[in-house]
């Protein structure tokens, strides 16, 4: 199977001028295109963000996420580099490998928390009337994680479930008394960038929580909080991990329960009404 590098080469001549500085772009350091976002390609290559997508169309991609993952094959980094440093006859070094690198990410993730955004991210969430938390696929399981965290406490949230169409006209009937919150761990799903032009309609405030501070998501926020985890590639699609994500919301969690000790008297009623669940 011809790879993508092979097959930007092979096709170079017969591209249009626009598609040709993109190819030529990526050809100069592959390995950096697939850290990046499409609009920082398109700054590199000097043409818009919408060619870099016609030029993905044209090689008949379905769009520059693949393209980045096609590259990464192509550079042979088909696995995660943690994953194939973890020895595969030691489980208890393998573990001891993974101890280190979620420890490596919780002190990433917290070590880039703007100290001095965070009293306005934790007045927001307290003020908010409600309280939206969005996020799809993989790193859904983050916004249920928060949305349970926040209303524990006494602050009204909700999600969709992972349903685009459904998140949509939930943000249609929000209003500038209350905020959204998205996580993203590439910061640019085409789907949550759609739902902020929605927010910013309403005059809602956002707070996007990405891996990268130059993505759309994280341009198009109010706030913005980093997640300490780099992208890799693991066979054909994004491996990454959710726990710089949690750590996030777990932070915030706390934070907000230390500002309002009363809210711990909430959590531990939550607690009585569910306990009849339990065995």
């Amino acid at each position: 199977m011809e790879n993508i590098i092979d097959k930007i080469y092979a096709q170079m001549n017969k591209m249009s001028a626009s598609d040709q500085k993109i190819g030529k772009t990526i050809l100069e350091n592959p390995a950096e295109v697939i850290n990046i976002t499409i609009s920082q390609l398109a700054k590199k290559a000097k043409v818009s963000d919408a060619s870099i997508t016609r030029f993905c169309r044209n090689l008949s991609l379905s769009g520059f996420h693949e393209l980045k993952i096609l590259l990464a094959q192509s550079m042979g980094q088909k696995e995660s580099e943690s994953l194939r440093e973890l020895p595969k006859d030691d489980i208890q070094a393998a573990l001891a490998q993974i101890e280190k690198n979620k420890i490596n990410e919780i002190q990433s993730t917290l070590g880039h928390i703007p100290t001095d955004q965070l009293e306005q991210i934790l007045s927001l969430i307290e003020k908010s009337r409600i309280v939206q938390i969005s996020a799809e696929g993989d790193t859904y399981p983050v916004a249920a994680d928060a949305v349970y965290k926040f209303n524990q406490i006494g602050i009204l949230s909700f999600a969709s479930g992972g349903n685009v169409e459904t998140a949509d006209a939930q943000t249609m009937n929000l209003n500038n008394k209350d905020c959204l919150i998205v996580i993203s761990n590439s910061g640019e799903s085409a789907a949550l960038i759609k739902e902020i032009e929605l927010a910013k309609k309403n005059k809602i405030k956002i707070i996007g929580i990405t891996n990268n501070p130059d993505s759309p998501i994280a341009l198009n926020s109010d706030y913005h909080l980093r997640t300490g985890v780099r992208q890799t590639v693991l066979q054909n699609q994004y491996y990454f991990s959710r726990v710089a994500a949690f750590t996030i919301i777990e932070a915030l969690f706390l934070l907000l329960i230390k500002r309002d000790e009363k809210r711990i008297e909430k959590i531990k009623q939550h607690e009585k009404i569910v306990s009849s669940q339990k065995i």
